[in-house]
């Protein structure tokens, strides 16, 4: 008897009814003595291992379809597929426009929309100088009765105006003649500054006349870089050809390769030949292989491009000096026109333009470009007033219908801020 009890110790020592007890839910004589715990311990959670995030199976590679091989059934998603080149070698996408062509076709015809009215795109191109002479007016004119200093205070905004000293003298003298200690309304001084910037700019508001005695009529257009001289030749050659006028092209800037490719492309719209040789050719040369190709071809007028130089590099302005005398080896008379092509952007540095190429190159009319509402269009009067060279084309943007033959009118009541 004591060998079986100290037998079961040991037993309950060792946890062995311990464990029977738990086993049992802590029924039985030795579970209630030598067990560790009478209650049921609350159940846990098993641990689950962590587990990947799920990635889509890889598809397995594919064996290449035998000749019998039946088309399989389109999968529910497309796999990516190699990359899909936007051109085949053999056809390249077209080239860009150069930059001064712009998009739009020179010869567009049927337009889905009606473009703006001539008046409305002149009266945009002017807005900046008709909104800081219209501002200058009324802040000086409104509620102030007329005297010296009113004039003189308008006098200074036409002169900020590019209008030029001259003019905005006699403008300041015709507004108060009889006004003196009057009030005055800004619409009545716009008026007078229209009708003075008319008078000044009628005499030389005068269209481009091609002489027919002269074959080819030879029109060499010169000026700064940037002015627009290609985009100009190429409007004006359209235009011509519209006339019924057989055109020929020199495409004179050889330091450009992008001004040769827009003459061409300028050329092949308006079907005009264009005479041109690499890059880097020497000008002279061109100019006359260019006039005896068109003598040749019987072209009514010759177009030719040139390099933009600056008027104060006198290198430069040598070699222009120097096309127009080998021109004159093949025609004396020739150039018969020499358009300077101004950018209306640049103010008060045209009158320096005018005043160098036309000593140089012997400028015989102007072309004023780039009137797109940041434009400095005083300047045009202020050239008019001193240089009176005639006025032959105006441009408000990039389509062949954005350059017009200047009207003193039109051009004087758009930058007083008039209506037409």
């Amino acid at each position: 008897m004591d060998n079986r009890l100290s037998m079961h110790a040991r037993m309950a020592s060792s946890g062995v009814y311990g464990s029977m007890a738990e086993n049992e839910g802590g029924k039985g004589l030795f579970g209630r003595l030598f067990g560790r715990s009478q209650q049921q311990p609350e159940p846990q959670p098993p641990i689950q291992p962590e587990i990947p995030p799920a990635t889509p199976p890889e598809a397995p590679p594919q064996a290449p379809p035998g000749p019998d091989a039946p088309t399989p059934e389109a999968p529910p998603f497309e796999p990516p597929g190699p990359e899909i080149p936007s051109a085949s070698p053999m056809e390249e996408p077209p080239a860009p426009l150069p930059p001064e062509l712009g998009a739009n076709e020179p010869l567009r015809a049927g337009a889905e929309s009606a473009p703006a009215s001539w008046w409305t795109r002149l009266r945009s191109g002017l807005s900046r100088s008709s909104s800081s002479i219209g501002q200058g007016v009324a802040s000086i004119f409104t509620k102030r009765k007329l005297g010296a200093d009113t004039l003189e205070e308008l006098e200074d905004v036409l002169i900020r105006s590019d209008l030029g000293v001259a003019l905005a003298a006699r403008i300041a003298e015709s507004v108060g003649r009889g006004r003196y200690d009057k009030t005055i309304d800004p619409q009545e001084v716009r008026e007078i500054l229209a009708a003075e910037v008319e008078a000044t700019l009628t005499p030389v508001a005068r269209p481009l006349v091609i002489d027919g005695t002269k074959q080819p009529f030879v029109i060499l257009v010169v000026g700064v870089n940037g002015s627009g001289k290609t985009t100009t030749i190429g409007k004006i050659a359209a235009k011509l050809v519209r006339e019924g006028k057989k055109v020929s092209l020199a495409a004179g800037d050889t330091f450009r390769a992008a001004a040769i490719e827009q003459l061409k492309i300028w050329g092949a719209r308006i079907g005009a030949p264009v005479i041109a040789r690499d890059q880097g050719s020497d000008a002279a040369s061109l100019a006359f292989e260019a006039l005896t190709e068109a003598r040749e071809s019987g072209a009514d007028v010759l177009l030719m491009d040139t390099a933009g130089r600056l008027q104060n590099r006198t290198e430069l302005m040598a070699e222009l000096e120097k096309i127009v005398r080998v021109m004159r080896k093949v025609d004396a008379q020739a150039p018969h026109a020499v358009l300077l092509v101004l950018d209306a952007t640049v103010g008060q540095n045209a009158l320096s333009q005018v005043e160098i190429f036309g000593r140089i190159a012997g400028v015989t009319g102007l072309v004023m470009t780039k009137l797109d509402g940041t434009a400095r269009g005083g300047i045009l009067v202020a050239i008019a007033q001193k240089h009176q060279l005639p006025v032959h084309f105006i441009g408000v943007g990039e389509g062949v219908e954005d350059l017009e033959p200047f009207e003193a009118r039109d051009f004087a009541r758009a930058i007083a801020g008039l209506d037409a």
